[in-house]
């Protein structure tokens, strides 16, 4: 995967002129299907904390990746896709040590002139701009649909973490799909074809249900 500094590709997010919330969770408008990939089950009742929760087996990366083989097949540009990375995402002490084995991992911050100490984001390794969007910044990238967590030279970057972030979108050239990850929910929106949802929708590998972005989806408290 390659960082981009020419951001017209994901032009379609910046020119949205859907509520940001509604933009960073499910994507944009325009396709005849949507859902939701789950991480965790919905609450099962309300001020439910994610800590009581019980995961769907595997990572968010590896549920991401069998998501993309998917959606890989409902796309005529599967070995043209954009990668849009939060750059909220810091670089991390990778911990506990053997030596410390009760020592949380660390974040690196940096100060800028009168203002107080912030994280430094995984878009500093690069000297391209960001995709502002409100709340949000991202750095771009571009690959193939199988490069989900190969974040290239941002990866290699020292004091990375010892896990790759996932994105906050993908979605391939044609623009068949997209696949949006905040980091508030505890799932991440899908807009696709009806085909395709509903092959995600059936998948035994997967925790997928149908939506509709216009509704308030559940949320942990």
């Amino acid at each position: 995967m390659t960082p981009r500094t020419d951001l017209a590709p994901a032009d379609w997010l910046r020119t949205s002129r859907l509520p940001w919330d509604r933009l960073v969770t499910f994507g944009p408008e325009g396709f005849a299907a949507y859902a939701r990939l789950r991480f965790l089950p919905d609450p099962a009742s309300p001020g439910q904390q994610e800590a009581d929760a019980e995961p769907w087996p595997g990572t968010e990366t590896e549920l991401l990746r069998t998501l993309l083989g998917v959606l890989a097949r409902h796309t005529s540009t599967p070995e043209h896709c954009y990668y849009a990375l939060w750059d909220g995402w810091g670089f991390t002490v990778p911990g506990p040590s053997a030596d410390a084995p009760h020592e949380r991992p660390q974040t690196y911050t940096a100060a800028r002139p009168g203002l107080a100490p912030h994280r430094v984001p995984a878009a500093s390794a690069l000297d391209g701009p960001l995709l502002e969007l409100p709340h949000r910044s991202y750095a771009l990238f571009e690959g193939e649909v199988g490069d989900l967590g190969d974040w290239g030279e941002v990866q290699r970057r020292p004091g990375w973490p010892g896990y790759a972030p996932v994105p906050a979108f993908v979605w391939p050239a044609d623009r068949a799909w997209c696949v949006a990850r905040d980091v508030d929910p505890h799932w991440a929106g899908i807009g696709a074809s009806e085909q395709a949802v509903d092959e995600l929708v059936r998948h035994p590998g997967l925790d997928v249900v149908a939506s509709d972005p216009a509704e308030e989806p559940p949320a942990y408290r």
